[in-house]
This record gives structure tokens, C-alpha cells and sequence, in this order.
């Protein structure tokens, strides 16, 4: 029998998948390390494991002890499936801008979450850190694993995460990127990575708020750089033990609303449906391989975790909005897709009669090239066909082919006003209205497929 003995057996190991859409025209080949496939769908699960059975063999964490630790949400949940499996309890601190999903996470796998304020400093009593390292006091038979200075962080992706990419790369690695936060991640697996080769170029992502850029350029911890950002997970206020600046070659930082945008082009484009620093990362990623990736060149970027973290911030429109985020489209609104298909010669929407045989209609659609017809009667809009829902009448009823439209047509397509936005037009479409009608100026008929919406969405 296959099985495992627990969940945290089955962490690591996570694919990696070529970007392609992203990083149309540049060259060199691009990979991202999917880290979501990890049992509790982050980087974190790889530390999180390795620093509480470090600290078992240390005799720090003992039988049904409680794990206490300041986190952001990844690195918590990674100590939650520990602990489960291992029979501990935990307790976690969280700065108030994480997201409301990374709390109700931790506390459906039984964690108790204590919400800090964020904009205070990193020693205030009220911060996350201290108020971790006060119930750690407070608590008999507790440990606070401390995911900045404790070097098992660093270890845990010395130990797999950099072996994974060199075997999984064959060797062929250029390029190593990730964001800094507590710094394992980057520093541990680019440690692996260049002991295998040295040249091998490491690209950290830091944000706007985040002392890292700045010190890793001057040697100064500049305590003007920080303020409050938005983007979780990553950047920090401190200076953590795990962050080897020796190990980073240049650092990129990377704005809220970039990183927000690109996290929602990955999962758009991608299919990769993933959190808010793995924006961060891509979109540093190819600020960085823009200019600087040639052909023969593999460039490996960590997408730190998964985007139902994010389920009310980035992923919700009006979330983006608020905080002016939501990106400016070409295609706002039906009179920009109608004015763009005139420029491109497109004329009036193709319609049928009702006296109109199925076959013929088959043959008009093959003809134009088109997946969908209006059926009218004189100038009324009177019902619809399309080429799906006809492949299934016909494999049903083949004989359908010499009847007239009328006895299998769906009900006829909306028409819509000029300006009615994306958003709407995108809601209006399902399926049992394949299509959309729109009037211009001047009275003439346009119809709006789905096709025309995901060009529309896409630029």
C-alpha cells in the first residue's frame, strides 16, 4: 500500500511550471517553483516542519507543549499541520493587515490567532513580535520558534528547496528570485544553489516600506525607509539572522499595486492561482530578465503561496478599487470593443431568417467563421443558435439538419448599452446567453462573444 503516516510527509517536492504568457519575447526560459502544492499551500510547510523537529531533538518543544509564534499567515499554518500531526498546540500573533482568510485558516486548524497592530515599532510591547515573545514567557511548556533568527529556516531550504530546483533544472539554473521576508527561503536555497555554482545569479524582491534594499546597497539600516505597505508575507522593519545579504546579488523592489496586478495576470494568464508576494516576485522577475536574460539562460522564481489567502483583497474587485488598484483596461466598456472591431474591419452582426434550415445555417456559420447566430423575423430579434449547443441536438437527433431554426433555437441574445463596463458585460454572458447585442451611434448591430471579452480582459 502507498500511503503516508501523516501530512507533513508529504510536503516539498513542488513542481516547477514555465511561465509562458508573462514573459512573451523575452529570452532564455523562465520557471516558477510552485510552492502551493505543499500540504498547507505554502514555502513555509518546508520550515515550519524543520524547525519544530529541531527543536524536539533539542529538547526545546516537548510533549504536548504549545508552539508560539509571530507570523503572517504562511508560516503559521505550516506550524499548525506540526503540530497536529506531532499532538502540540499553537498559538499565533498576526499583524492587523493580514488578510481575513489567513486568520480564519489558522483558527479552522485549531491555532488561537492574537491580532497585533502594524504600525507600530517592531519593539513596541503591542507588536507581533512582542507580544509572541510575551506569551512565550508567560506560557509553562511553550516554544517560540522565532522564524527570523532561527536558523532552521535558512537549513530547511538549504536542505530541499535548493536540491529540488538544481535536480529539477538539471543543473541549468541561471537565475535563482524570491522574496525576502524573514529570509530563508532566499538565502537557504541560494546557498545550495551556489555551492553548486557560484555564478548563479540571486535576485531578491523587496518592497517599498522594506529596510532590505537599501542595506544590502549602503550598509545602512535606514529607519526612514519604513513604513506601512500592504503587500504580506515578505519586506521587513528588522533585520532577521536568517537574511544573508552575502547570498543576495541586487535587490529589486516592487510596489503594492504592481504586485497586486500581476498576481491577478498569473492566475489570468497562467492558470497559476496564487497569492500577493508571488506577484511581487514575477513582476521583479521580469523588470530584471527585460533587460538582462539571454537565450541560454533559466531563471527558477519561488511563488511563495496560494491565492485563497487572498480571496478579499486582490482577488476582489472592489477591494482594488478602494485602494486604487484595479488596473486600467483598453476595453472599458462595449463602445471601446465595438470601436475596436470597426477599426478592424468588422462589420454588422451576421443574422439569419427564421425560414432558415438548420444545415444552412451550419454552413453560414462555417463560412463567416463564427460560433453563434442571431435568428430574426423581419427586425425583431427572435431567438439564437450556437455550435455547441447544436453539435449536441444534432449527435441526439441527426434528422434536426433539415428543420427549420425556429424548432431548436435558444432564446435570442440581450442587447446591451454602449457603455455598460467589462464587469457587467462579463456577468451578462452565461450559459444559456452565449452572446451579447450592442447598438452603436449611428443604430448599426454589433455582437460581443465571449472571445471578444477575454481579448478585452487580457490587454
Amino acid at each position: 500500500m502507498q500511503y503516508y503516516n501523516s501530512i507533513i510527509e508529504t510536503i516539498g517536492n513542488t513542481p516547477l511550471v514555465k511561465l509562458n504568457r508573462i514573459f512573451k519575447g523575452i529570452k532564455g526560459t523562465v520557471l516558477a517553483k510552485v510552492e502551493y502544492f505543499n500540504p498547507g499551500n505554502s514555502v513555509k510547510d518546508r520550515m515550519a516542519v524543520k524547525m519544530v523537529e529541531d527543536a524536539e531533538k533539542a529538547g526545546l518543544l516537548k510533549p504536548g507543549g504549545t508552539i508560539i509564534e509571530g507570523t503572517s499567515g504562511n508560516t503559521g499554518m505550516g506550524l499548525a499541520l506540526a503540530a497536529i500531526a506531532k499532538g502540540y498546540k499553537c498559538i499565533f500573533t498576526m499583524a492587523d493587515k493580514q488578510s481575513q482568510q489567513k486568520i480564519d485558516i489558522l483558527r479552522a486548524v485549531g491555532a488561537e490567532v492574537v491580532v497585533c497592530p502594524t504600525n507600530v515599532a517592531p519593539d513596541d510591547p503591542r507588536s507581533y513580535y512582542s507580544v509572541a515573545r510575551r506569551l512565550n514567557k508567560e506560557i509553562p511548556n511553550s516554544f517560540y520558534p522565532n522564524q527570523y533568527d532561527n536558523l532552521s529556516n535558512t537549513a530547511a531550504h538549504y536542505e530541499t528547496t535548493g536540491p529540488e530546483i538544481w535536480k529539477q533544472t538539471e543543473g541549468k539554473i541561471t537565475h535563482y528570485v524570491s522574496t525576502v521576508g524573514t529570509g530563508g527561503t532566499m538565502c537557504g536555497t541560494a546557498k545550495y544553489l551556489k555551492e553548486q555554482n557560484p555564478n548563479i545569479f540571486t535576485l531578491g524582491i523587496d518592497t517599498y516600506g522594506s529596510v532590505f534594499k537599501k542595506y544590502k546597497e549602503t550598509g545602512v539600516f535606514d529607519e526612514n525607509e519604513i513604513y506601512p505597505y500592504l503587500t504580506e508575507g515578505f519586506g521587513e522593519d528588522i533585520l532577521p539572522q536568517n537574511v544573508d545579504f552575502s547570498l543576495i546579488d541586487l535587490f529589486i523592489k516592487v510596489t503594492d499595486k504592481d504586485a497586486a496586478i500581476m498576481a491577478r495576470r498569473l492566475s489570468r494568464e497562467e492558470g497559476l492561482f496564487i497569492g500577493w508576494s508571488c506577484g511581487s516576485a514575477v513582476f521583479g522577475a521580469l523588470e530584471y530578465a527585460r533587460q538582462n536574460l539571454k537565450e541560454n539562460d533559466v531563471m527558477v522564481i519561488i511563488l511563495p503561496d496560494h491565492g485563497t489567502r487572498y480571496l478579499g483583497k486582490i482577488y476582489n474587485d472592489a477591494w482594488m478599487k478602494d485602494h486604487g488598484f484595479l488596473e486600467m483596461r483598453d476595453f472599458a466598456t462595449a463602445r471601446d470593443i465595438i470601436k475596436y472591431h470597426q477599426k478592424q474591419g468588422r462589420k454588422e452582426v451576421i443574422t439569419i431568417d427564421k425560414g432558415t434550415t438548420v444545415i444552412d445555417a451550419i454552413k453560414i456559420m462555417g463560412k463567416e467563421g463564427i460560433s453563434q447566430l442571431p435568428i430574426t423575423d423581419g427586425e425583431h430579434f427572435i431567438g439564437s443558435i450556437t455550435d455547441s449547443k447544436l453539435l449536441y441536438q444534432m449527435i441526439e437527433t441527426p434528422e434536426i439538419k433539415d428543420k427549420l431554426v425556429t424548432e431548436v433555437m435558444g432564446k435570442p441574445f440581450k442587447f446591451v448599452a454602449l457603455d455598460n463596463t467589462i464587469d457587467v458585460l462579463s456577468s451578462l454572458i452565461d450559459q444559456e446567453n452565449k452572446a451579447l447585442l450592442v447598438r452603436d451611434d449611428l443604430y448599426r448591430i454589433y455582437i460581443i462573444t465571449q472571445a471578444d471579452l477575454l481579448e478585452a480582459i487580457s490587454n
